[in-house]
């Protein structure tokens, strides 16, 4: 009788390191995490709502990015490892623009950046455009994953932090029909485990952002992407920013560049980093191609 001798799993450590970081936001200071791997062109990735920087560790881990790119993911104060700040005594969390736009800029500043690459998902494709309107001569390329000027809200947020609701489930659930039919069983797994370790009333609090705050119509004619670029990618099966909402906003912007990503959905770094790569790459070679000229 034979038996099957399992395959070796050789340990494998992988090249990010973490550490924290803490500097004023607004006044007030803040102990923030981040990861980041690589050497080059510094690449900040924002998050989406009620997750964390976990979402792009594929990007962290990828050589042939992480060659030309220094990477780096930080968690939002309120997510992931970034605690409240220590004087919080409890009042509801709300993220709000100015809230967010000052933490993107302190971070940047405090790890001393200089013109940074920013790209963010969903609240963090929005502020980009935010960014592009306001501070576009502080960055020296804006990527918008799941980006438009504004989404009419389709859920309800006073069932996301209730006491006789598991927040965490309730959020998983929320935000799982937004990826892709067609993507690893693993990822889609990994993205909303994300969310389901949230902490109590912060997918909600960034929602009033993504729904109040942060509402751009009537604004993005402003951004000039001669003086930073502008690159909009948006998956076609994400329903919360559709591929017409993104598209809507590109027709107002002279010069931004827009694709559509096929097999993709609301959180392409994570839910398929595979085809992801397919369409981040491209952009990543031209940031480089623009770095590169005098």
């Amino acid at each position: 009788m034979s038996t099957t001798v399992p395959a070796r799993i050789e340990p494998q450590i992988e090249p990010m390191i973490g550490r924290y970081v803490t500097f004023p936001i607004e006044g007030r200071p803040h102990r923030v995490y981040f990861e980041e791997a690589g050497s080059g062109i510094p690449l900040v990735c924002l998050h989406t709502a009620g997750s964390d920087g976990r979402q792009w560790r594929h990007l962290l881990t990828d050589p042939e990015i992480t060659q030309h790119f220094r990477v780096i993911a930080f968690d939002l104060p309120f997510h992931g490892k970034s605690n409240p700040p220590e004087d919080w005594d409890g009042t509801e969390y709300r993220l709000t623009t100015a809230a967010y736009t000052a933490t993107i800029r302190a971070f940047c500043g405090a790890l001393g950046l200089a013109r940074p690459v920013v790209m963010g998902c969903s609240i963090g494709g929005r502020i980009v455009l935010n960014l592009a309107i306001d501070h576009a001569a502080e960055f020296s390329a804006l990527i918008g994953l799941e980006a438009a000027d504004f989404q009419q809200p389709w859920y309800d947020t006073e069932w996301l932090n209730r006491p006789d609701v598991h927040g965490g489930e309730a959020c998983a659930a929320l935000v799982s029909g937004l990826m892709s039919p067609d993507l690893p069983p693993a990822r889609r797994m990994e993205t909303l485990w994300h969310y389901k370790q949230s902490g109590p009333g912060v997918f909600k609090g960034d929602l009033y952002f993504y729904r109040v705050d942060g509402d751009l119509r009537g604004r993005t004619a402003a951004i000039d992407t001669k003086v930073c670029p502008l690159y909009l990618l948006t998956g076609e099966y994400d329903y919360s920013c559709s591929p017409d909402d993104t598209l809507r906003t590109a027709r107002s912007i002279s010069g931004a560049q827009v694709t559509v990503m096929e097999r993709l959905g609301h959180f392409p770094m994570s839910e398929n980093p595979e085809q992801f790569r397919r369409y981040i790459a491209p952009v990543l070679d031209d940031v480089r191609r623009r770095a590169s000229q005098p």
